[in-house]
């Protein structure tokens, strides 16, 4: 008698002890599933881009444009020298569009920071519409990674454009 309820609980406790993994596996999955999916979408890892079919970058950016520690204000030089470039290449090939991706430095917030790399682009939007690009041949686009440059906070803080 005593034998056949030390196998019982024995068989139990297996029995528990299984439906316990499994559910720690269920929500396990869930977590990591859920968690890729939120990361791609938070405020840390993406500069904000205006909803459009997501455009993959092709080759090296035609231009870089860096902004000082926390603006979006794009600086005199940078639309003196860098802009007349991103024109340039759009009256030779007036078929391509204009692709901006925004990037940040690791100072400040992670929100505060998306912020940023958003107003940093949408900043050089402005002004190539400014500049007479038609509106309709810009696309922003959001980097998979948006913290900026390995090698130093000042190569962090750009607005990467590209003709394609």
């Amino acid at each position: 008698m005593q034998e056949d309820d030390d196998n019982q609980n024995l068989v139990l406790g297996i029995l528990f002890g299984i439906i316990a993994l499994v559910i720690g596996l269920v929500i396990g999955l869930t977590t990591y599933v859920t968690g890729q999916t939120s990361s791609a979408t938070a405020p840390a890892a993406v500069a904000a881009v205006e909803e459009a079919p997501e455009i993959a970058e092709i080759g090296e950016p035609l231009v870089k444009l860096y902004f000082d520690s926390g603006k979006a204000e794009l600086p005199a030089a940078a639309v003196a020298e860098e802009l007349p470039k991103v024109l340039a290449k759009l009256a030779e090939e007036p078929a391509k569009l204009v692709l901006l991706s925004g990037y940040h430095d690791e100072t400040g917030g992670a929100a505060v920071n998306a912020e940023v790399a958003k107003s940093r682009a949408v900043a050089v939007k402005e002004a190539l519409i400014a500049a007479g690009v038609p509106a309709d041949k810009i696309q922003m686009r959001k980097p998979a990674v948006t913290l900026g440059g390995a090698a130093d906070d000042a190569e962090a803080r750009r607005v990467e454009v590209r003709v394609q």
